[in-house]
């Protein structure tokens, strides 16, 4: 067999990635040849999203595909097993990406998987280090992603923990009664993506001004421009500046 057939199936499987994802191929090759599952939730054109002759970074032809990987199967490995099996039947999935390990949970779960975490002997995972959004527009029913981090100080343990809320019903039960750090992250996240906290104490800005429209970190939110005048002509935002193609 000569050496170019010998290459086809990995040039194939490769390339499968690549069409999969042209942006991040290289992160998803080890999935793709492991055979776990990727999957597109949506498809980004140009720098700005700008349809038409709009965008004039000279990006306006680029095309890529958000991509996130699927769910693992078990076994695990290691105390990622442990873990799972404490919290069995209140996950809806397991995603294992670069040897680190996040739940996904519905949210109605949140706060019950939540205090587990937290109180189980075999789990406690004393502190929330962080809480973050992600807003995915092609993820129909499931566009607002929040994302929380656990460390178990006792076992030496990280973990993540991720759920999800429509564009529509953008409400996630807070976890500030369970851990008072989470406080000024689901403030950040609420200012930010505008993912609604049910149960925080003071769900009020911290970054941007009280009175600022909308979450400035969402896909959706305009870009905007710079306010300032050169001789009569204003600097208009990046995807509706004049094209000289």
């Amino acid at each position: 067999m000569t050496d170019e057939k010998k290459a086809g199936p990995d040039k194939a499987v490769e390339q499968a990635a690549v069409d999969q994802s042209p942006e991040n191929a290289p992160e998803h090759l080890e999935e793709v040849r492991a055979g776990i599952e990727v999957h597109a939730v949506d498809e980004r054109r140009g720098m700005f999203g700008v349809t038409g002759p709009g965008d004039t970074s000279g990006y306006d032809g680029l095309v890529a595909r958000v991509v996130l990987p699927g769910a693992a199967q078990r076994p695990y490995g290691g105390w990622f097993d442990t873990v799972a099996d404490r919290i069995d039947g209140l996950i809806e999935q397991v995603v294992i990406h670069r040897g680190e390990i996040t739940f996904h949970v519905h949210r109605d779960r949140l706060v019950q998987v939540a205090k587990l975490l937290r109180d189980d002997p075999s789990l406690r995972f004393e502190f929330l280090s962080g809480v973050s959004g992600v807003h995915y527009p092609g993820d129909k029913g499931r566009e607002l992603h929040a994302v929380y981090h656990f460390t178990s100080y006792t076992w030496n343990r990280r973990i993540r923990v991720e759920t999800s809320a429509p564009d529509g019903d953008p409400h996630v039960p807070s976890l500030v009664p369970l851990y008072p750090a989470a406080d000024w992250h689901e403030r950040e996240t609420w200012d930010m993506f505008g993912i609604v906290f049910d149960g925080h104490p003071a769900l009020t800005r911290i970054l941007m001004p009280d009175d600022w429209p909308g979450h400035p970190q969402r896909k959706d939110y305009p870009l905007g421009g710079i306010p300032v005048e050169y001789k009569g002509a204003s600097i208009q935002p990046p995807d509706q500046r004049r094209s000289y193609s």
